[in-house]
């Protein structure tokens, strides 16, 4: 019946707290709550239709007893995973909803999690309803490597095609919401709000403290810090949250109906225009053309020559090796007349990414990378190929420039992973690679991305949300690094090396997954001395590359990187 707040150490009366929205009456801190009760909280009494209860267990790194963890809490906690999905009304809005529990794995995001959000976000736009997503997360699930990376692409590629239907969506944040869900579906919200003093951010405190060396001043990544740094709209107190959210859907429901209304007139106009042979805008419409059938693509299969096996760890160290051929290396050895564009036109210009306009065999593209420095002094300068939100955004805006006007896009990804720094969570590092998945997943020209050492977590995918994936023989790409994965999972980095080969990382290995379409291979690591064999093996891939997606529409190219994503 008594319990002591973990906030204040103050005795309180546990019916308080539940009468009192899991708030302590004494300090006013927040309780973390079920989800289950969340939606008792918030739904019209009975309204509430679960979707999409039970998927079969996903264990992509063949983990033992990582099954039996997963039915440990599935009894103990009740629910199947992470999050739970559905429709339910509130004040007679209908509106879809997943809510998070941190119970379960602390929230991560695994296969199944990303899963259960894509089909929520799918069939609310089947249906034409609104979406609320309760964010509470630690991030990607470590457990599934790389699988996990992949749902922030599926995510947020759903939620690209609800927002194109014109359907609502809100982000609700609640303590923690961070990694890979910050930098994926909780950041792209039509509106977002946080509850009070929420932890939120891609990177977590303590990571970034060892990263710079400093203690980080109160209050930061909190909800309220967002807020004044204009990366959430508003703080949404729990007591007012129902209330709240039923205004919201009030207001977006009114705005619907006027967009139907003169969705209707200008049907009814375009209908009578055509009906006197002639189209809305007065042109003669004679025969009506019919696009063109979409056009089968099929992923290329390509391994690397037969050599000597070596292992996953020595891959890594070759990915990280000094004097490896960079992005420009490979930029300049393949397109011509390269003229470099900077800044992201909100905040600065981030040499982590590189990024312009050339000529591949005399037509014009876009061309991306992440860069690192060839000496120690370079390094520094392009932060050792971390990139900036500024320098996601920068990479963006090429993007969105190479849409406009109809250019292929080739990005190269060589980074360890985004930046881990008090200044990048300032200035929205999460929202930033968010935005950059968002965005990609439609872009309507062909995108190839290329990793060509290190693809480090969601950072890299920020570059690689493409038609098609290639791998140089000796990169890697996963979540985390294995120092990381073995120091999570075994309270031990110097397992690094064993962790190599438990995360499925080599170019080999992902291409077995389908993660990628393929391994380019290196008869030699890469270097100066065979970069010009191969920019010459990669550039006559790009040909055949432009060749089987540049016939496609922006449409069916959307609709094939949209496929591509959500197979996995």
């Amino acid at each position: 019946m008594w319990r002591k707040c973990n906030k204040c150490s103050a005795p309180i009366f546990s019916e308080d707290v539940k009468a009192g929205h899991y708030i302590c009456p004494k300090c006013g801190g927040y309780f973390r709550i079920h989800a289950r009760r969340r939606i008792e909280m918030l739904a019209d009494a009975g309204s509430f239709e679960e979707w999409d209860a039970g998927h079969p267990v996903s264990n992509p790194l063949e983990l033992s007893g990582y099954p039996r963890k997963l039915s440990e809490l599935q009894e103990k906690t009740g629910l199947d995973e992470a999050v739970i999905t559905g429709k339910m009304s509130m004040g007679g809005h209908e509106t879809a909803v997943g809510v998070m529990d941190g119970r379960f794995i602390m929230g991560s995001m695994g296969r199944n999690v990303g899963e259960k959000i894509a089909k929520a976000a799918e069939r609310a736009t089947g249906l034409g309803l609104p979406l609320l997503l309760f964010c509470c997360s630690g991030g990607a699930r470590m457990q599934e490597g790389i699988v996990s990376l992949m749902q922030m692409a599926k995510t947020a590629a759903a939620l690209k095609r609800h927002s194109d239907a014109g359907l609502l969506f809100i982000s609700i944040l609640t303590d923690p919401t961070t990694g890979g869900v910050t930098a994926s579906f909780a950041m792209l919200g039509d509106i977002i709000l946080a509850e009070p003093g929420a932890l939120i951010g891609f990177a977590g405190p303590r990571v970034i403290e060892q990263t710079i060396g400093q203690k980080l001043p109160e209050g930061f990544q909190r909800a309220e810090f967002l807020v004044e740094h204009g990366f959430v709209d508003a703080i949404l107190p729990r007591e007012e949250s129902r209330e709240t959210l039923i205004k919201l859907l009030s207001l977006h429901e009114q705005e619907t109906e006027e967009k139907k209304k003169e969705d209707e007139k200008e049907n009814r106009r375009a209908e009578e225009a055509a009906a006197g042979g002639v189209t809305a805008g007065g042109a003669d419409t004679g025969s009506s053309a019919k696009p063109e059938p979409q056009g089968e693509v099929k992923r290329r299969s390509s391994d690397p020559k037969d050599g000597p096996e070596i292992s996953a760890w020595e891959r890594v160290k070759l990915s990280r090796k000094q004097g490896r051929l960079t992005g420009l290396d490979y930029i300049h050895g393949i397109f011509e007349e390269f003229m470099e564009l900077h800044g992201d036109r909100a905040y600065g210009d981030d040499q982590a990414i590189v990024g312009g306009i050339a000529y591949f065999r005399g037509r014009p593209v876009t061309v991306i990378a992440q860069q690192k420095g060839r000496s120690t002094k370079e390094n520094i300068e392009r932060n050792f190929s971390m990139p900036s939100p500024e320098g996601y955004r920068k990479a963006l805006r090429l993007m969105k420039q190479a849409e406009k006007f109809g250019r292929p896009v080739f990005c190269f990804v060589d980074t360890p992973g985004a930046f881990c720094g008090m200044e990048a969570e300032e200035r929205g590092q999460g929202e930033a690679i968010a935005r950059n998945l968002f965005e990609l997943s439609a872009l309507k020209v062909p995108v190839l991305s290329v990793v060509i050492g290190e693809g480090g977590s969601g950072g890299a995918l920020a570059l690689a949300v493409a038609d098609e994936v290639w791998m140089m023989e000796n990169s890697i790409y996963s979540v985390l690094s294995p120092e990381g994965f073995a120091s999570i999972l075994w309270k031990d980095s110097k397992r690094a090396d064993e962790a190599a080969g438990v995360m499925r990382i080599t170019a080999k290995d992902l291409k077995a997954l389908g993660i990628i379409e393929q391994v380019i291979p290196e008869p030699e690591p890469a270097s100066k001395k065979n970069a010009e064999e191969l920019c010459r093996a990669l550039a006559g891939g790009f040909e055949e590359f432009l060749t089987r997606y540049g016939t496609l529409s922006g449409e069916e190219l959307a609709a094939h990187r949209y496929e591509r994503f959500r197979s996995m």
